[in-house]
């Protein structure tokens, strides 16, 4: 019988003292991990969280660590983030906007590349699902897009999928707080800590990592690397419109309708995406959500 192991990762702020005094305070990133840790349970997944002060660069390195060391061929990691998103320059040419996405943790920002090299821990044959309610989540995992089934930015932004959905997308008000690191302040942290972040950005072993990805991987983002997430009252606008289409459990189809789903009630400037890096992937997207 498989075993599933989730990780939920949130933070309403973060460290001031490495952020330049920058906090970042959130509302509902606190929330979203409580209710996919219950979502997870409901599963059947054995979970771990790690909220605000908790959600350190090393205690999440260990969780996965421990994930990627116990879970083998069959076995099933759910990992969810909420929080900021953040960038810092590309230092090893494998970004085309010459800048690398990050997560935002507590005590410093985690890199894509150092989450691909997490990644890479896993044995093959384990299918790991990552979300990201964050801005600049769109790649995070960055590969290939299922595109021929995911819905993309165009087709949303020409209206193809609109349709009965443009009136949802209307109601979704726009003053809502924005889960990203203000580029001021991405700036500042970045010189302020640019011997640490410097070390990891030019890791040539960190560069290459996303090819030494074995397990079968899904990102399903909270919006594309170019636009902000929403954060909300009890739940950010990613995670609050996945929980009305995962509706306790009564979502039919598989992940590719899945984010479908939730791109069809999405506010029309937030567009959720499904990506893919490892092997046996498109195997894994036609399977239900969150079986294990």
């Amino acid at each position: 019988m498989a075993t599933g192991r989730a990780i939920h990762i949130g933070l309403n702020a973060v460290s001031s003292d490495h952020y330049s005094g920058w906090s970042g305070e959130l509302t509902a990133c606190e929330f979203d991990a409580n209710d996919m840790e219950l979502l997870a349970e409901a599963q059947g997944f054995e979970t771990s969280k790690l909220l605000t002060s908790d959600a350190t660069r090393q205690n999440f390195e260990s969780a996965m660590e421990e994930a990627s060391g116990s879970l083998v061929d069959g076995d099933f990691c759910l990992i969810t983030y909420s929080g900021h998103g953040g960038v810092l320059p590309d230092l090893n040419a494998d970004e085309d906007d010459g800048q690398d996405e990050t997560w935002c943790l507590f005590d410093g920002q985690l890199v894509d590349d150092e989450l691909y090299n997490l990644l890479a821990q896993f044995r093959s044959g384990v299918r790991v699902a990552v979300l990201s309610d964050s801005c600049h989540s769109g790649t995070v995992l960055k590969d290939q897009m299922l595109a021929e089934e995911s819905p993309s930015l165009s087709e949303v932004r020409t209206g193809s999928l609109l349709g009965s959905a443009r009136a949802a997308r209307v109601r979704w008000a726009s003053h809502f707080a924005y889960r990203a690191m203000p580029s001021p302040v991405a700036a500042r942290v970045y010189m302020a800590n640019k011997r640490e972040y410097d070390k990891i950005l030019t890791n040539k072993e960190l560069g290459g990592a996303q090819e030494r990805v074995v397990a079968s991987c899904l990102l399903i983002s909270g919006c594309q690397d170019n636009q902000l997430s929403g954060d909300g009252t009890f739940n950010g606008v990613f995670t609050a419109r996945l929980k009305s289409v995962w509706n306790g459990g009564k979502f039919k189809g598989d992940y590719r309708s899945f984010v479908k789903t939730i791109v069809h009630g999405m506010p029309a400037d937030q567009t959720p995406n499904l990506f893919a890096v490892g092997t046996e992937t498109t195997a894994f997207a036609s399977q239900s959500p969150f079986v294990v």
